[in-house]
C-alpha cells in the first residue's frame, strides 16, 4: 500500500519544505493537518524542498477528525513522551498503509490524541539533557527506519545513470592531478 507522513499542524515552513523533499525521494504521501503557521505557497517552501516540488504527493486537511475520516491504516505517533524506539515497533509490512504522525514543532501532538494511542508513542532515543530533535531530521530518521524494515521498496540503491551513475567512484577523474 502506502507509506504516509503526517504533519500536525506544522509552524515552520523551511520543516515541512525538507519533509517534502524527504517525501519525494521515498514515495511517501504528506498529510498536512491545518491550520499551519505559514502559507503553501512556492516562495515559502521552494528553499528547503530545493526543485522536488513537483514529484512531492501532498493533501491539506482542515482537521484531525477530517483526516481521520479519509484515511485508515496503521499509526504510529511521535512524541518525546514515548515509551518505545522506532525499531521496537513493527513497520516491516509494506503492504499496509502506514501513517507516521509528527506534532507542532512547539507543542508535539495534543496530549488527549496521544493517551488514545499509547501502545503506538515512540521516542527517539537521545541523551537526557536533549529535549528533541529537529521536526524535519525526525521525519527522515523514523520514515528510513519504517523502510529499513520494508527492505526499502521500489527505491533505487545507487546513483542513476541520468545523473552521475552507479560506477561514478570506479571512473578516474582526468581534472586531479
Amino acid at each position: 500500500m502506502a507509506l504516509h507522513v503526517v504533519l500536525y499542524q506544522p509552524e515552520i515552513p523551511q520543516n515541512t519544505g525538507n519533509v517534502m523533499r524527504t517525501c519525494a525521494a521515498v514515495g511517501a504521501r504528506l498529510h498536512l493537518i491545518e491550520p499551519l503557521g505559514f502559507s503553501l505557497t512556492k516562495k515559502h517552501l521552494e528553499r528547503s524542498a530545493v526543485d522536488y516540488l513537483p514529484f512531492v504527493d501532498y493533501v491539506v486537511h482542515p482537521d484531525w477528525a477530517s483526516f481521520r475520516s479519509g484515511n485508515d491504516g496503521t499509526f504510529v505517533f511521535l512524541t518525546r513522551y514515548g515509551q518505545a524506539s522506532p525499531d521496537q515497533i513493527d513497520m516491516s509490512d509494506s503492504g499496509l498503509d502506514l501513517y507516521l504522525v509528527f506534532g507542532r514543532e512547539s507543542t508535539g501532538l495534543p496530549k488527549d490524541l496521544l493517551r488514545q494511542h499509547l501502545d503506538r508513542c515512540v521516542r527517539l532515543p537521545m541523551r537526557e539533557e536533549v529535549r528533541s530533535l529537529n521536526l524535519a531530521n525526525t521525519v527522515a530518521v523514523v520514515v528510513y527506519e519504517a523502510l529499513r524494515q520494508q527492505g526499502y521498496p521500489n527505491l533505487s540503491r545507487c546513483e542513476p545513470e541520468s545523473l552521475k551513475g552507479a560506477d561514478w567512484l570506479l571512473v578516474e577523474d582526468k581534472h586531479r592531478p
